[in-house]
C-alpha cells in the first residue's frame, strides 16, 4: 500500500507546493489591511493577526475542499468573530471595550482568505484594497457625514430608492403617437445624469473653499453650469474685484459640458461617440486655449463666494428633468417624423436654451433607432450647445455686467467656432 498522498487528498494536479502562490496572495492582502491597522494604538489586531487570519481562512477553504464541505470554514469564521468578545489591552480602564471595526475587519480577511482557495484571487485583493482604504481614510468619511445636510441625505435616500426599486418595476416599451416614449429608458437616463451631476455636487460640498477657483468650476459644471455661471456673475456685479476670478470659474463650468457630453455618448451610445468627439474636441480645446489665456492674466485673491447648488438627487428636480427629457423625446420624435433632422434642429434650438442633457440623449436615442445618423446628430449637439451658450451669455451680462461678459464672449465664441469647423470636417468626410 503506498503511502498517504497529500496533493491527491486536497485535488491538487501536482505537488502540494502548487497552493504556495495562494498562501502568498493571502499574507500579502493580510499584511496590506495589518499595516493599516497597526497605525491604530489599542487595537485588537494589527499586522501580525491579520496576515494570521487571512492564511487561516485560506488553510480551512483548503481543507475543506476534500469533503466539499464547509465545516472547517464555518468553526473558523465562529471562532474570528469570537474576537469581538475580546475587550482591548490599555492602560487606561475606560477606554478597555469591543472594537466592532477591528472585528468585522477580521471577518472580511477571513472571507478574502477562503475566497483566495477558491478562485477568487482578483476579487479578494480589490476587495481587500478598497476594504483598507475605508480603514485609513476613516477621518474624511466622517467628515462627509458631518458637511452633509439632513436634507441631503433625504434627498439621496429618496432617489436610490427610486432608482432601484422602482427603475426595474417600470415598462421596457415604447408609449404614445410616433412610439417615443420609453419609461424605462426616460427614468435610466434620470440616474444617469443625476449620478454625473450628484459626484460634482458632493465634491463642492465636501471640498467647499478648499480648492482653487478653476477646479471649483470644474466641480460647478459637473453639477450645472448654469447655476454655477449665475452664482459667479452675480458676485463678479457685486465684488468687481473678483471678476477674474468669475470669469476662470464660469469658462471653466462651460467647457466641462463638452467633457460631460462625451462621456454620455460613450455610455449610452458607443458607436455615435467619434462623430461627437468630431465636433466637441475642436470646441473644447478651442475654448480652453481661450480659457488658459484668461487665466494666465492673473488670479483673484479675493475670497471664493459660496457655491450653493441644488442637491441633484432631489426628487423635484429629478422629475423635473424627467419630464423634460420625455418632451423633448415626444417632440423631436414627432417633428423628425414630419420634417425630418430639420425637425429635430428646431428642437435642439429650443430646448438647448434651457437643458443640453434631454435634447442629446434624444438625439442619441434617435441615432440608435436609425432614424438620425452621426453628422445629424452631432449637429444636433452643435445647435443645442450654441443656444445654451447664447443664453448663459445673456445671463452673464445681465447679472455680472459688461466686463464680464467681454471676458467670456471669445472662449464662447472659440468653442462655437471650433464646434462649427469639426462640423464641416465631418460633413467633407462624410
Amino acid at each position: 500500500m503506498g503511502g498517504f498522498d497529500l496533493a491527491t487528498w486536497l485535488n491538487l494536479k501536482g505537488s502540494p507546493f502548487e497552493a504556495l502562490p495562494l498562501f502568498v496572495t493571502s499574507l500579502a492582502i493580510g499584511l496590506l489591511m495589518g499595516v493599516e491597522r497597526e497605525r491604530k494604538h489599542r487595537t485588537l489586531a494589527g499586522i501580525r493577526t491579520f496576515p494570521l487570519t487571512s492564511i487561516l481562512g485560506t488553510l480551512t477553504a483548503m481543507l475543506d475542499a476534500p469533503s466539499h464541505g464547509v465545516l472547517l470554514q464555518t468553526v473558523g469564521l465562529l471562532a474570528v468573530a469570537s474576537f469581538g468578545f475580546l475587550p482591548e489591552r490599555s492602560s487606561d480602564p475606560d477606554k478597555t471595550e469591543p472594537r466592532t471595526t477591528t472585528v468585522a475587519s477580521l471577518l472580511v480577511m477571513y472571507c478574502l482568505g477562503a475566497l483566495v482557495w477558491h478562485g477568487f484571487g482578483g476579487v479578494a485583493v480589490a476587495v481587500g484594497i478598497v476594504t483598507t482604504s475605508l480603514l485609513y481614510l476613516k477621518p474624511e468619511l466622517s467628515g462627509i457625514t458631518h458637511k452633509l445636510e439632513r436634507r441631503d441625505l433625504l434627498s439621496l435616500l429618496q432617489f436610490a430608492a427610486l432608482s432601484f426599486i422602482v427603475l426595474p418595476l417600470l415598462p421596457n416599451r415604447t408609449f404614445g403617437p410616433y412610439q417615443a416614449v420609453n419609461p424605462h429608458q426616460v427614468w435610466l437616463m434620470v440616474t444617469l445624469i443625476v449620478g454625473i451631476s450628484l459626484s460634482g455636487y458632493l465634491a463642492v460640498k465636501l471640498l467647499g473653499q478648499k480648492v482653487g477657483g478653476p477646479l471649483l468650476g470644474i466641480l460647478g459644471g459637473l453639477v450645472s453650469s448654469t447655476a454655477t455661471s449665475l452664482i459667479y456673475a452675480r458676485e463678479a456685479r457685486a465684488n468687481p474685484q473678483s471678476i477674474q476670478l468669475a470669469t476662470a470659474v464660469i469658462l471653466l463650468a462651460n467647457l466641462v459640458l463638452f467633457v460631460r457630453l462625451m462621456v454620455l455618448a460613450a455610455v449610452v451610445q458607443t458607436s455615435v461617440l467619434p462623430a461627437v468627439a468630431w465636433v466637441l474636441l475642436p470646441g473644447l480645446l478651442c475654448g480652453l486655449a481661450c480659457a488658459l489665456l484668461q487665466l494666465k492674466r492673473g488670479q483673484s485673491e479675493q475670497q471664493q463666494p459660496d457655491l450653493k447648488l441644488s442637491n441633484p438627487s432631489e426628487m423635484k428636480l429629478a422629475l423635473g428633468f424627467g419630464a423634460m427629457f420625455a418632451l423633448v423625446m415626444f417632440c423631436a420624435a414627432w417633428l423628425n417624423a414630419e420634417f425630418g433632422s430639420k425637425g429635430v434642429y428646431v428642437v435642439a434650438l429650443i430646448s438647448g436654451l434651457n437643458d443640453v442633457d434631454a435634447i442629446t440623449l434624444t438625439a442619441f436615442n434617435l441615432f440608435g433607432e436609425n432614424r438620425l445618423d452621426g453628422q445629424q446628430v452631432a449637429t444636433t449637439l452643435v445647435l443645442a450647445i450654441t443656444a445654451n451658450n447664447t443664453f448663459k451669455f445673456g445671463l452673464i451680462a445681465s447679472l455680472g455686467g459688461a466686463t464680464l461678459a467681454r471676458r467670456c464672449l471669445p472662449t464662447l465664441l472659440a468653442a462655437s467656432a471650433g464646434m462649427l469647423t469639426g462640423l464641416l470636417a465631418l460633413g467633407w468626410g462624410s
